[in-house]
């Protein structure tokens, strides 16, 4: 078990959101089982006043939990001083068997908090509130991840062992860690490349022609592609060392901080692509979502691409 002033700050912020949480979801209930805009009776009103008050609660819960997200990855970076054999995040990680999944929990949960930010949005433009019920049916499921999160989360702080030995990230991301990332970095890097790049071009092309369905789904892609290109490659390059594959020393000093630049402009651009089919589904306008998600991915897509150029006009070949 680990206890430091960092591990406690985020404990005790977690247990204060599950508290909110928990108090919005008595009437996120109350308002997703008895919502009736057109009804006139004291018990209608009382559920309009709540609602506001339970939408800015969850609202702020959002907000805290980006910046959050972050402090408690550089919190599993600084902790992995204290663990034998760890070099940066991913050795905290690795070192319990839920910390892959709770990372990759921790970010579907803004996204998803995202989305449902995005309804909420929508849901004031109108007078009959007619998304009202929805966003709290949505709500009701959100709630379920977020108490998940906070027990994996206290249960990998207890669960620590910084007597034992771990695996480094140079252990981990090669072609002989584990049966799926090693396939991955066994894959032609050529092939990885281009299908980062041919994604990139189809976003383009599906942003000129506004075809919301097709593009948002090539954001999930986007999604993805970006994260095994820059783990196959691209990171070798930022490394400047063709072993090194490790999506986590990128958040580290001795790169300049570029991951936190890299995932920041990934993660919107992607999430503001993929708002674009859900105001599809709701049939909402999303320009803005557009022009946001292209501009954003466009950042991403420029910079990783910009480092084996230049490493290739530094050093007059390819690592």
């Amino acid at each position: 078990m680990i206890i430091s002033p960092e591990v406690l700050t985020i404990l005790i912020l977690n247990g204060l959101i599950v508290i909110f949480a928990s108090i919005s979801l008595i009437f996120a209930i109350k308002i997703a089982l008895y919502w009736n805009i057109n009804a006139t009776s004291q018990f209608q009103y009382k559920l309009e006043k709540s609602s506001y008050l339970v939408s800015t609660v969850i609202k702020y819960i959002f907000f805290l939990k980006i910046p959050l997200f972050l402090f408690f990855i550089w919190t599993l970076d600084k902790t992995s001083n204290l663990i034998t054999g760890a070099m940066c995040a991913v050795g905290v990680i690795n070192s319990v068997d839920i910390g892959m999944y709770l990372m990759v929990l921790k970010i579907l949960n803004i996204y998803l908090f995202g989305i449902w930010l995005t309804i909420h949005s929508i849901d004031l433009k109108y007078e009959d509130l007619k998304y009202t019920k929805l966003k709290f049916q949505i709500y009701i499921f959100l709630y379920i991840l977020l108490i998940l999160e906070a027990i994996l989360i206290a249960k990998m702080f207890i669960e620590i062992d910084i007597d034992k030995i771990v695996s480094c990230c140079g252990t981990i991301f090669t072609s002989n860690s584990s049966k799926t990332l090693g396939l991955l970095l066994n894959i032609d890097s050529k092939i990885i490349i281009s299908i980062f790049i041919i994604n990139y071009i189809a976003l383009l092309y599906f942003y000129i022609k506004r075809i919301k369905y097709i593009f948002g789904i090539l954001n999930i892609l986007f999604l993805i592609t970006s994260i095994v290109s820059l783990i196959s490659f691209f990171s070798t390059y930022i490394y400047e060392l063709p072993t090194h594959h490790c999506p986590f020393c990128l958040l580290q000093k001795d790169y300049y901080y570029i991951g936190y630049i890299l995932y920041t402009l990934l993660f919107l651009g992607t999430l503001y692509g993929t708002l674009t089919l859900i105001k599809e589904f709701l049939k909402e306008r999303a320009d803005r979502d557009y022009k946001n998600s292209i501009i954003f991915n466009t950042l991403y897509f420029i910079i990783v691409i910009s480092y084996p150029i230049l490493y290739l006009i530094k050093n007059g070949t390819t690592l």
